[in-house]
């Protein structure tokens, strides 16, 4: 649960709290930090935070120091950040004896914001929106798969021959969800005691693949929580002796996805976006969701940030390829649902490894550029969108680092720091697959080439 500084301090000075975690977000959407003695924390931490090397803005997945970032390099001699904790998002680790565990901003020695960082992109767009008048509340959707082997059996398998925890669809199936309930079970009851509102769990359709649902929040607050989660269900998953990924497109049967449900609302928490201007929208409601729309190839980079995202991106699968826009459609990369206050846009296109902050972010920016430029929305899109011929969501990683780095508009939103660091983000990645020498290459070319 929500955890305020004065009950912290007296959960430490009753031997309650011995540990608290202090982390922050990467740009791969990781929590890195620091396990802080709680004595500690509270004499020293609360007041002055602590630090970490600029490194962690400014590395691959394997944490390899990569050169050519404004904010790291040799050059600059790895300096410290500051991680400034945010005492609005403290909580309990329910799955860690005795744990605490805070948020926490990456800032300058000024105790600035550091603007590439994702959790400050995202506070950013979200200051715009407010001058604007409104806030936005946001929902994620993760899917994940679960194997019944721990992370360091998958490990020295080479990740192959793994076994999944349901051997055939468990899509809405109650009998293969009640195969794997010690674990989802686990998963909810520590989430709940971590301070988020679960809703649901449920089968989907890959091989041992699930969902947990948690109630929408203000966009920071979820993207918080995502962060938290997703460390978290890995962690529990490890202690019951078994493990589960969350990346875009495992094997190939269905990927797993991020759907992210956005809305706005006034601050006296009307519903701008609803009305009577056409399908359940406002004027208002109209150029959000074109905004988001006319934006999403550019900002496909922060939807889908690794190689493997884009292989979730085919005909049929429940992954859009179709960048148009249908009330209750699945087959539109931007889903239309509810009505009045629950009136929101489903972002189909986010994978499992998308980077919750830099997503919601983009989406915020998209949606406030519709409305302050008042763009015109096509009509709702009717029927099968993979069979039509289209604007569609780009088919690799490359073609999205160039709409990216190329767009006027990002550099104009973001700022061109934030456009030149996460394009060599995508760089860096695009390099190192481009060396990597894969299994299906072995397979096609030891013998018959």
């Amino acid at each position: 649960m929500s955890l305020s500084l004065e009950q912290l301090k007296e959960d430490v000075a009753s031997g309650k709290i011995d540990t608290v975690v202090v982390g922050a977000t990467d740009m791969q959407g990781r929590l890195q930090g620091k396990r802080i003695h709680a004595p500690f924390f509270v004499a020293d931490t609360i007041k002055n935070g602590t630090e970490g090397c600029n490194y962690l803005l400014a590395v691959d997945v394997d944490m390899n120091t990569v050169q050519g970032y404004d904010v790291s390099s040799w050059d600059t001699g790895y300096a410290d950040m500051g991680l400034a904790p945010d005492f609005n998002t403290l909580r309990y680790l329910p799955w860690h004896d005795g744990t605490a565990m805070v948020i926490a901003d990456f800032v300058d020695h000024h105790k600035h914001d550091v603007s590439v960082s994702p959790r400050s992109i995202l506070k950013n767009q979200l200051a715009r929106l407010d001058a604007a008048g409104m806030l936005a509340l946001c929902g994620t959707e993760l899917e994940f798969i679960v194997f019944q082997d721990t992370y360091e059996q998958a490990w020295n398998k080479g990740y192959k021959d793994l076994i999944p925890a349901n051997q055939y669809n468990v899509d809405y199936s109650l009998i293969g969800t009640s195969r794997v309930e010690k674990l989802l079970r686990a998963i909810r009851l520590n989430m709940d005691g971590a301070g988020l509102i679960v809703e649901s769990a449920k089968g989907e359709c890959n091989f041992g693949q699930h969902e947990i649902a948690f109630r929408y929040e203000d966009a920071l607050t979820t993207c918080d929580n995502h962060s938290i989660y997703k460390m978290g269900a890995k962690e529990i998953a490890s202690q019951q002796g078994c493990s589960i990924t969350f990346m875009a497109k495992f094997n190939e049967r269905e990927g797993s996805s991020c759907h992210i449900h956005l809305s706005f609302r006034g601050k006296d928490d009307s519903p701008v976006l609803a009305g009577d201007a056409g399908d359940g929208l406002s004027k208002l409601g109209r150029n959000y969701l074109a905004g988001i729309q006319a934006h999403m190839r550019e900002l496909t980079l922060l939807f889908a940030p690794n190689i493997n995202s884009y292989k979730r991106f085919q005909y049929g699968t429940f992954a859009p390829t179709a960048l148009k826009w249908g009330r209750d459609n699945r087959t539109c990369a931007l889903r239309l649902v509810g009505s009045g206050h629950s009136l929101r846009i489903e972002n189909r296109v986010p994978g499992g490894d998308a980077n919750p902050y830099l997503a919601v972010a983009g989406m915020v920016a998209a949606g406030l550029d519709g409305i302050e430029n008042e763009l015109v929305l096509e009509p709702a899109f009717e029927g099968n969108a993979y069979a039509l011929e289209t604007s569609r969501v780009p088919t690799s990683l490359r073609e999205a680092r160039e709409l990216w780095a190329n767009s006027a508009w990002v550099t104009k939103v973001f700022g061109a720091d934030v456009q030149k660091h996460y394009t060599h983000m995508a760089d860096t990645e695009i390099d190192a697959y481009s060396r990597a020498v894969t299994d299906w290459e072995r397979f096609r070319n030891f013998e018959r080439m």
